[in-house]
């Protein structure tokens, strides 16, 4: 059954405060805001509004100071510590501006990490690994240590890892902030063909505004308040 338009994600009345030695900092105030699945968003806006704590938040990472985060009519933030962790490695998939690669590993090595958390078979999880690798263009590179790729490879490298157990949600966080422009424009067109071939959501916190045009929805941060932003072009 195709479930693509149907809500995946509602936060409920989400605040979160931003406490700081010398104050106190809104960052949500009692926000809501409906997540499809199948969409893709890019958060956008000026630095400090609270774009990452709001992605920490969808993913996860970060708890509400009060609210709910319903994830297909799930209140997630009841779940356990052990089930929490394991919610996020099976159902969300993250990417960075930093890929957070382990040195040393290869590729392969790197993108089977979520299975083996899971723990599945290791040669049922490689298997796996490199059909990803594949997938994001990197066919003739699973077997080689991540230092020695370059830039934008290693991203790859990252994206993949974040799509091995297929998750519902993959989350970016200025995923090109690092790479020149050539590189940057590749792993657009690459995050835009993953969300039309896999079906799944994605959200991208960024300042390049050439990859949030591509999305099909901006919103930004104002007041507390999760909104659409709007850009001149």
């Amino acid at each position: 059954m195709d479930n693509s338009g149907s809500v995946l994600m509602h936060l409920e009345q989400v605040s979160k405060i931003f406490t700081s030695p010398t104050s106190d900092i809104p960052i949500l105030n009692d926000a809501d805001f409906c997540i499809t699945r199948g969409q893709t968003l890019a958060v956008v806006g000026a630095s400090g509004i609270g774009k990452s704590t709001l992605l920490n938040i969808i993913g996860t990472l970060d708890r509400p100071d009060s609210g709910r985060v319903m994830f297909e009519d799930q209140d997630i933030f009841s779940f356990c510590d052990e089930k929490l962790a394991a919610f996020r490695n099976e159902r969300i998939g993250f990417v960075f501006q930093f890929h957070y690669l382990l040195q040393g590993f290869t590729a392969v090595e790197n993108v089977m990490i979520p299975g083996l958390i899971a723990r599945k078979n290791k040669k049922t999880v490689e298997k796996q690994a490199v059909n990803m690798l594949e997938r994001v263009g990197l066919a003739d590179r699973p077997f080689h240590r991540v230092e020695d790729l370059s830039g934008g490879e290693q991203q790859r490298v990252a994206i993949a890892r974040a799509l091995l157990m297929k998750p519902d949600l993959l989350l970016a966080d200025e995923p090109t902030g690092n790479l020149d422009e050539k590189t940057s424009d590749s792993i657009h067109a690459l995050l835009d063909q993953l969300n039309k071939e896999l079906g799944m959501t994605v959200i991208v916190v960024t300042h390049n505004m050439k990859l949030a045009h591509m999305m099909e929805k901006m919103v930004t941060i104002h007041r507390g308040s999760i909104v659409p932003a709007f850009t001149k072009e």
